[in-house]
């Protein structure tokens, strides 16, 4: 159901801000209790859950296991995995997948009619559910889209943006919004005791990703400017299999085609990683990124090989990854696919607890936003879709338990004026500094650089898009510096081992970093005359 934007300028609604994977299945989760969905884009459109084509991750295979599928989780995640968290999720998703079904889910079965599973790198077991082979993040998208428009206790805001979270007394009281693409328009506020953001990750931070533009890091900026407490912002999950076809974002090949028997091959036309590691090219995403970055460093290039594994079964068993093939000019039934690591997903997150509660009350966050400690230092393939439905239960479990009181009053918008449209040269700046210095290879001098320049992007751009993005910058490159060892998806050429103290996760606030970035200011500052000196 749609509202005229003035019907909800005092509303005491439970506000979701996200149309994705979350933020959709928390809204169903509530009714009827009262929701207003605050999405950017259109539903089904904007949102990274829409583009997944791995599926989701669930042990539902006779023989499989949730402690199996943990375990994974585990040793996957650098030593950084809340084991306790990962085996609740583990054991939450044969029903969370059949909700999905409820909700019209059209997943892959096999012929006696039962869900088919496929397998991905460092899982032990097949146990990633599909649609059409690459298509379940487009049809799960479908689908809720689809419920939630015929839910009439969900209000529909589409085209607005969420730009900073009202609070007082560290309590959230409402949320600024504005029409995204319209930054001189008036502000709206609308009070609320009761906020979920699942406005999903960064990569579109980065110069390569494969998420879409609104995943620019703006959930994350506006829960860091209110105090949230932010965890593990230094893990980022490049994708090592980007199709370099010069498109933003690129298109994306599944790991689900290494999983099938696609391989890896230089220019040369050598396989590379199975020098690298004992699964080569079913190894952990973050050893397989660096593989694949090495190559392209090197100047032999990367590719992905589906000649032998899949030929003229390609079109059929992957039209996704297919069609952005030919609409490119290449033929993956003949051709090698060339490939590049991509900004794909953010391990780190607004901290949450079990009930997906922030650290501030009345603020809940789940799916990439938030960081619940399932994914470690490097998240394993096709546990995100997973994580985002069930913590996006658990927080409408924990709503519905509370009496959520009414708003006191209509709280007044941020003094601060939103800023107008970001400069498009100080964005590409910024993304090709993230890529530069905070990508797949890091190390201290371009750490200190980048958080330099993000501190001062900061101070100058204000609120605003740029503003958010270089808060969110800010954090993820901080963080960086500060963890000087290699685990998982942070690497640094300077720090290349992992180092056993620092075996735990990053806890951290945008105060906390920009007394970082204050350290390394390079600034000239002016000396003090000796009579000011006690």
């Amino acid at each position: 159901m749609q509202y005229d934007i003035h019907d909800l300028a005092s509303t005491d609604d439970v506000v979701i801000v996200g149309g994705g994977l979350a933020g959709l299945f928390c809204a169903l989760k509530l009714a009827p209790r009262p929701v207003t969905l605050i999405s950017a884009a259109p539903l089904g459109r904007g949102a990274s859950s829409a583009w997944a084509q791995g599926g989701i991750a669930a042990a539902v295979a006779e023989g499989d296991t949730p402690e199996a599928h943990a375990a994974d989780t585990v040793a996957v995640g650098g030593g950084l995995v809340d084991a306790a968290v990962a085996l609740g999720i583990a054991r939450e998703a044969a029903p969370r997948i059949h909700d999905l079904l409820a909700y019209g889910v059209p997943f892959d079965r096999d012929l006696d009619g039962r869900l088919a599973v496929g397998r991905e790198a460092a899982h032990s077991a097949r146990r990633i559910v599909h649609v059409r082979g690459d298509g379940a993040g487009a049809a799960i998208i479908a689908a809720l889209s689809e419920a939630v428009r015929r839910t009439p206790s969900i209000r529909l805001m589409e085209g607005f943006i969420a730009e900073a979270l009202l609070t007082e007394d560290g309590a959230v009281t409402g949320l600024q919004l504005r029409e995204a693409g319209n930054p001189a328009v008036r502000a709206l506020v609308l009070a609320s005791r009761a906020v979920v953001l699942a406005t999903g990750g960064l990569g579109h931070l980065y110069a390569v990703t494969t998420n879409p533009s609104e995943a620019s890091g703006s959930g994350l900026a506006i829960a860091a400017r209110a105090g949230a407490v932010i965890a593990d912002p230094e893990f980022v999950q490049f994708h090592p299999t980007a199709i370099m076809v010069g498109r933003d974002p690129a298109p994306l090949a599944t790991e689900a085609l290494r999983g099938e028997g696609a391989t890896l091959i230089n220019g040369n036309g050598e396989r590379f990683m199975s020098a690298r590691h004992p699964l080569a090219e079913l190894a952990p995403r973050d050893i397989v990124a660096r593989g694949v970055f090495a190559e392209i460093a090197a100047g032999r290039g990367a590719f992905l090989d589906a000649r032998q594994a899949l030929g003229a079964r390609f079109a059929t068993r992957f039209p996704a990854v297919h069609a952005s093939c030919i609409a490119a000019g290449i033929d993956p039934a003949a051709q090698p696919i060339p490939i590049a690591p991509a900004a794909h997903y953010h391990m780190g997150g607004i901290a949450v607890d079990a009930r997906g509660r922030s650290s501030i009350d009345g603020l809940w966050a789940a799916g990439e936003v938030s960081s619940t400690g399932a994914h470690g230092a490097n998240r394993l393939a096709s546990n995100s879709l997973l994580e985002a439905v069930v913590y996006a239960a658990r927080i409408a479990d924990d709503i519905a338990g509370r009496t959520v009181p009414p708003p006191v009053h209509l709280p007044s918008a941020l003094v601060t004026p939103r800023a107008g449209t970001p400069d498009a040269a100080e964005v590409k700046r910024l993304r090709a500094t993230m890529s530069a210095h905070v990508g797949v290879i890091r190390d201290g001098g371009g750490l200190a650089q980048a958080v330099r320049h993000f501190a001062r992007l900061e101070r100058e751009a204000g609120h605003g898009v740029l503003g958010d993005m270089a808060i969110s910058a800010l954090l993820v490159a901080v963080a960086a510096w500060t963890r000087r060892e290699s685990r998982g998806g942070h690497f640094r050429s300077d720090h290349p081992a992992e180092n056993p103290a620092l075996a735990q996760r990053t806890m951290t606030t945008l105060a906390a970093a920009r007394e970082v970035a204050d350290s390394l200011d390079e600034r000239p500052r002016p000396r003090l005359a000796q009579s000011m000196i006690a």
